[in-house]
């Protein structure tokens, strides 16, 4: 009779499936937002209070139709220091980057890292099917790296 002992077996745990970390898991969803009429005193106001470097502009519809960021409000107090005029009552659709580059939800949050170092841009609206889901920004996908587990990496 033979005997065989082969010990105890530590049973495998089960792989758990890796998790693609995507634009749409960080981005922000409370979004401030312009319209086109509104004017650069508002932004500035707006901008100042709430402590944010710019914002999506929609239309009517809610179409994401450009972005306004401090840079486009800095240029207008520039000249308005030779123009000697202290107000802005021009309007965001004159001074907006009208060409956005936007983002799917359902891109890497590396595949994102590498737009945001090849453009050079500080915010990306994400857009689906046309629809503003929100905006992912240099801060937010800085604010992720840390969290990633050896495993999710």
């Amino acid at each position: 009779m033979v005997k065989s002992f082969q010990g105890v077996r530590v049973a495998e745990p089960k792989k758990q499936p890796v998790k693609h970390l995507t634009v749409a898991d960080h981005m922000s969803t409370r979004l401030t937002t312009f319209k086109p009429d509104d004017t650069l005193d508002q932004v500035l106001e707006v901008l100042a209070k709430k402590k944010i470097s710019g914002a999506p502009v929609l239309d009517e519809s809610g179409a994401l139709v450009g972005i306004i960021s401090e840079v486009d409000c800095l240029k207008e107090i520039i000249k308005g220091k030779y123009t000697n005029t202290p107000k802005f009552p021009s309007k965001v659709a004159d001074h907006m980057t009208k060409n956005v580059i936007t983002l799917p939800p359902e891109l890497s949050l590396f595949d994102a890292a590498g737009k945001f170092l090849e453009l050079k841009i500080r915010r990306f609206p994400v857009v689906q099917n046309g629809q503003l889901l929100g905006q992912i920004s240099l801060s937010d996908l800085i604010r992720a790296f840390p969290k990633l587990k050896q495993t999710t990496w």
